[in-house]
This record gives C-alpha cells, structure tokens and sequence, in this order.
C-alpha cells in the first residue's frame, strides 16, 4: 500500500521537476548530470567526461571530442520527486538544441566554471532562457581548481547577467582545500570529508562562525529589497525566518527577479545533494508554470497541465536509430497511452503511439502511459518532425513550435562513390528531420548538394554522423559563408508599371515604392501609407508578398536581402485588368528594380571570439586577430592567462583552432558566439 502511495505522489504534478542543465563549453555540466544521476540511484558507476564513460553523453562522437553535442534526457528521483533532466550542449555550433530543449523545459540549473564565472556562451544561453522565461539557479562549479572564488564568479553573474545573486552558500575552504559549505539558509555545515563520500551534517566551524551570520545578513537585505512579505518580517523583527526566506526565493525564482546561486565540484562530487534540495525547493512544477497556449482555427486557447484535459504534446528532438525512430515529446495536457491515435496538427496527419519509454539517455524503460507534466520517448512515430504538435483527434490544438535559427556555413557534400547518391540522399533527408537547424538544397548553377548549418563544428559533426551511422564515405568542400544583403541608400517615389496586354485578360498594377535602409537586427519591415483607397487592402497584401518574393536574391550576388523598410505610398488600378496576381508580379519586379536602382551594401556573418591565452603568446595572437579582420574590443590580464575578445568575420575563423594552438604551443583555448552581421570589403577591381 505504502509503496503505491509513494508512487502516486511521485507522479502527481507537483512532484515533478522538468529541468534543463545549462552552460559554457567545459564548465561542467555533463559532469554535474552524471553526478545526479549516480546520487539518486539512476546509476550505479560515477561516469567521466574524460574517460568517455559518461550516460548523456553516449553518442561516440560526443566520447571522442569530449563535448555535449545532443541534448540528453534522463529521468531520475530525489526526495519522492521525479526529475527529467536535459544535459544540454554549451558549444555555440549547438545552440538550436539548446532552444528546443528550453521550449519544453519548466526550469534550469545554470553552471559557471568558479575560475572564469560567466563565459560568453553561458551569457548567450542565459538570454535563451531569459526570451522563454524559463526560471533559473545557479551553480557556482570547480571551486576545488587553482584560482576559483565564488565572490569573483558571483560578481561576473550579477555584472554581465543583469541579475540579481541570492548567495546561499558559503565555501569552506579554498582551491585544494575545499571541503564543504555553510548552508546560509538553515545555518548549518554541509561537509563533504573525501571525494566519494555522502554528505555530513554539523554546526558551523568557529572560525567561520561571525563570516556566516554576515553573509547570512547580506542575503535577507537582499531577498527584504524584492520581495514585500520578507520586507515586512524584516522591518518587524530586524531578521527573516528561515521559513520566510525560503518561501521568498521560491518566489523570486519563478518571477525571475533573483537567481539562487549554489556552489560546489561536481568533480569531487561535493554540493549535488543541496543542489537537487534546490533544484525541487524553488525551481516550478508544471502547475507552477502558465497553461501552454496553442491556436485552432485562427483562434487563441490554452490547455491546463491536467491528466483529464485533452492531449497535447510538443515534439521536441528525433532521433534515428538503428533500431528505429524514437521521438521526444514534452505532454503539456491529457494522458497518452499505448495504441493512442494522435493527430499531428501541422502536417494534418494521424499517427498511432507504439511504446512510450521513460528515458535514461540511451537506455530506456518502458510504461503504459504518459500524462501532463512528462518528458517521454515514443516509438512508432512514422513522420512527425520537430516541433510539430500531437493532439487528441476531437481536440486539435497547435502548439508554436521553437524557432530555428538561419544556417550561416554552408558545405559542398558528394558521396565518394557515385553508386551511393541515392543512400547520401536519404542520410541528408534523415539529418535534416533529426536537426532543423540543418538545411539541405542543391545548388542551382554548379548543380551541387550543399549542406548548411550554424558553424563548422556543426557540419563536421554531421557529416561524421553520416559517415558512422551510415556507412557513407562523403567527399565536404570547404565551408562557404552565408551573405546578406542590405540598402545602404534607399530611393523614394520608385514608379513600377506592369501592364500586360496579349488577348484576353490583362494584366494592370501600378506601384509606387519608397525604399529606406533599417538596422540588419529589424530585419525587413512593409508598410502601406497609400490615401483614399487608391490600392485596396488585398492588392497591399500581394504587393507585400511580391516584395517579399523579391528579396529572396538580391542584386548584388543573388543573396537574401534584409535590413530595409520598404512603404507602398501610392499606386493605381485598372477596373477589370488588375487582380492579386497582377499586383504580386508589380511588387516583385517593382522592388527588384527599386534596389538596382539604390545603393547596396554585402553583408557577411561575424562572431564574437573569446581567447584565452597565455600572456607571453598575447601579442603574436592580437597581430594574428588583427590579419583576420578581426576588431578588438577588449583583453584582460587573469593569472598568467589574457582574455581578448574580438569581433570577427566568420569565413576567417575556420582553421583558427589549428593556428591559435601553434601560436600558443597548445596552451590556448578560443569559443565565438553568434554576433550577427557586418558590411564584407568590396571586392577590389
């Protein structure tokens, strides 16, 4: 009896964590998973990145490279709580897993390396987060490392995140020496006596015994700022109880407005334990979260988080195996079970349910039935892609799927052996349905297939996917880039004519355009100020859709054109000749001789790269930036080490990896982060 209590109490909504492990390439996040998962018994062996014996990261390529490259989903319980954890990839080559992963996620546990504390990635999946508001703690990790302090870390999160630190631990010893941690809440001593050991509890040390109740102070000033309850406690009784305090960073937490900063080695497994305490004391249940909104018919609805109300689910990662297709969907609404039809809503399709698996990265269990609030594998999907939405039948519903990045390199791919086209085909085909952040097309003039993806990492990692999982040798070209196209000069009052007259029906639109330069970040921006209906309202929606059809290949090399505003000020149409079509083809032609007719500007992708290099190999390394086109904005001195930070245009970054390590006698590390576009030199003449 007592054992199907506990199991109804582990499965009912509020004991449910849905979580997402998020950071900087090598700031531990795989390690603190594995760290999780042999704590709550979902393991039995700790795993290590280094060795490759790790469960998330279980896909060979992962192994060999050392990196999170596919989010990983595992299940595991903690305190009568089931918590499904997402080991996400840090490398900003893998950001598009990282936005689907978040799409699902209720909460997230960030972790920063107590050496460097906030790196640019984790400042890029930081904002990710921010844009889902998906709540956050954080995780102040390898504290035991020569030249870690949390004060240092915690003052990077609170300058380049913009929020503001709870501090709830305090370190008890330093670098080699640490061992434990005050507990600021309960005032208490966590200790951790060796590496392999289960947590000791005990009174605070003396010697650390004024420091604590100091800090203890600067965290109630801190939570009395933000929060009323804790101010009026705190005005009252000059103090927080340790009840109070708590109920209060819950609340901040899900609000958004303090971030809970934990700190230990998951290394030296030393501050997990606390870190799940917290993980399921202030990071939301699905009922915490808003109901998931969705659209039917042009109208709005939402779906409770309730095992009665009607399924509904995201797909939000596929992945093919030899084995088969398994297909990860987070359940928002509705119980699904085994033998289910489900409907998928986008593509208007019925799909039957075949096993459903409680995942543990590639290991699974089976069970009969998923329900609101689960993250669960599904086998017998045949076509459902990511992002699409499954649905009860009686009750569609779509859900707005994660948004895609656009692929910025792109490859030439051939299979080696001319036999083999047709299998390179279909392994391109079961990439791009694994990873929408890939795109596949053939090129129109050299008649080529070319691959295109978020950075030369990602490319690499797929074509040796498709060289492991299918036993393909392919030939890759070098990596191109992906220009744009901009107005630098606009025009104003550009008349475009199009009159058709051949027998039978005419074709008649007038269009008057004004074109003006915008910011790349806005993107393309259409409006209509035309007067007295001169233009009606369905011919302004097909001179939009023409114009939109005209930036698809701009003037200057046929790239996509962005970065301008374009306003239809006037226009004329004739009483039988003109129609939708007629005004469609004004539009396209009309503005594609409106740009000819402004100044243009080739834009290329650039990317913030972040160097940490030795200070003696500093200056070799700037004059090498500096030759690559790169603009330095800043460096500073840590210990030995420089940290440059530069803006570079991505065609010169390929390679990089190779010259910096012989710059530096491999003793220097780079990442780059997505920083948008710049205007390319013009080619000389």
């Amino acid at each position: 009896m007592r054992t199907e209590l506990h199991r109804h109490h582990t499965d009912s909504l509020t004991a449910i964590r849905n979580l997402g492990i998020l950071a900087h390439v090598d700031a531990g996040k795989t390690t603190v998973t594995e760290r999780i998962l042999y704590l709550t018994g979902a393991t039995y062996k700790r795993g290590e990145v280094h060795d490759g014996t790790t469960i998330t990261d279980f896909d060979p390529q992962e192994r060999d490279r050392g990196i999170t490259i596919f989010a990983a989903a595992v299940s595991c319980s903690w305190q009568g709580h089931r918590i499904n954890l997402i080991d996400t990839p840090g490398h900003v080559d893998f950001s598009d897993e990282v936005e689907r992963s978040l799409r699902v996620l209720d909460g997230a546990i960030a972790v920063f390396d107590g050496v460097a504390g906030v790196e640019p990635q984790s400042e890029s999946v930081w904002r990710q987060a921010d844009r889902y508001g998906v709540p956050r703690i954080a995780f102040v990790n390898k504290l035991d490392r020569a030249g870690a302090d949390l004060d240092t870390a915690v003052e990077s999160i609170r300058e380049r995140l913009h929020v503001v630190p709870l501090v709830v631990h305090l370190p008890i010893g330093r670098e080699d020496g640490f061992t434990g941690v005050v507990d600021l809440l309960r005032m208490r001593m966590l200790a951790w006596p060796g590496s392999g050991d289960p947590v000791e509890e005990g009174p605070i040390p003396d010697g650390l015994r004024e420091e604590a109740h100091r800090r203890r102070r600067l965290l109630e000033e801190s939570v009395a700022e933000l929060h009323p309850l804790a101010l009026e406690e705190f005005c009252a009784e000059s103090a927080i109880s340790e009840r109070t305090l708590a109920a209060a960073l819950r609340d901040l937490t899900r609000t958004g407005e303090g971030v809970v900063v934990l700190c230990g080695s998951a290394y030296r497994n030393r501050g997990i334990e606390p870190l799940l305490d917290a993980a399921v004391a202030y990071l939301p249940s699905p009922l915490d979260v808003p109901a998931v909104r969705g659209t039917h018919d042009g109208t709005e609805q939402e779906r409770a988080a309730d095992p009665a109300a009607p399924f509904a689910a995201l797909v939000f990662k596929v992945h093919s195996t030899a084995t088969g297709r398994l297909t990860y969907l987070r359940v928002y609404s509705g119980t699904m079970r085994r033998g289910d039809a489900v409907l998928d809503t986008g593509a208007g399709r019925t799909e039957r349910i075949g096993r459903i698996l409680r995942v543990q990265a590639d290991r699974h269990t089976e069970v009969d039935r998923a329900a609101a609030g689960d993250i669960v594998a599904v086998v017998g999907l045949k076509t459902a892609r990511t992002g699409a939405t499954l649905c009860a039948p009686t009750a569609p519903l779509l859900l707005e799927p994660p948004t895609v990045a656009d692929p910025v390199v792109s490859v030439a791919v051939e299979a080696r052996r001319s036999t083999e086209t047709d299998r390179l085909t279909s392994a391109l085909a079961r990439l791009v349905e694994e990873d929408p952040s890939l795109v596949v097309r053939t090129d129109a003039e050299t008649g080529q297939t070319v691959l295109s993806g978020l950075g030369e990492l990602h490319l690499e990692v797929a074509a040796e996917k498709i060289r492991r999982a299918h036993g393909l040798e392919v030939a890759i070209g070098r990596p191109q880039v992906a220009h744009r196209e901009t107005v630098e000069r606009g025009v104003s009052g550009f008349l475009y004519r199009h009159v058709k007259q051949d027998g039978g029906a005419g074709q008649f639109a007038h269009v008057v355009l004004d074109v003006d330069p915008l910011d790349v970040a806005d993107g393309v921006v259409f409006r209509s100020t035309v007067v007295g209906g001169r233009v009606p309202r369905e011919y302004v929606r097909a001179v939009e859709a023409g114009c939109r059809d005209a930036l698809a290949d701009g003037p200057l090399g046929g790239h996509p054109v962005t970065g301008l505003r374009i306003t239809l000020t006037d226009g004329a149409t004739h009483p039988k000749d003109s129609s939708e079509m007629a005004f469609r083809t004004a539009g396209r032609l009309g503005l594609r001789e409106a740009l000819r007719a402004s100044l243009m500007v080739l834009l290329e992708p650039v990317v913030e790269v972040t160097a940490t290099v030795p200070d003696d190999a500093a200056g070799g390394v700037l004059g090498d930036l500096a030759a690559r086109r790169g603009r330095i904005s800043g460096s500073t001195a840590r210990a030995g080490t420089v940290v440059i930070t530069a803006t570079v245009p991505l065609a010169e970054v390929f390679g990089y990896a190779t010259r910096l390590r012989s710059r530096t006698q491999g003793r220097g590390t780079f990442t780059t982060r997505a920083a948008g576009y710049a205007p390319a030199p013009r080619p000389s003449r």
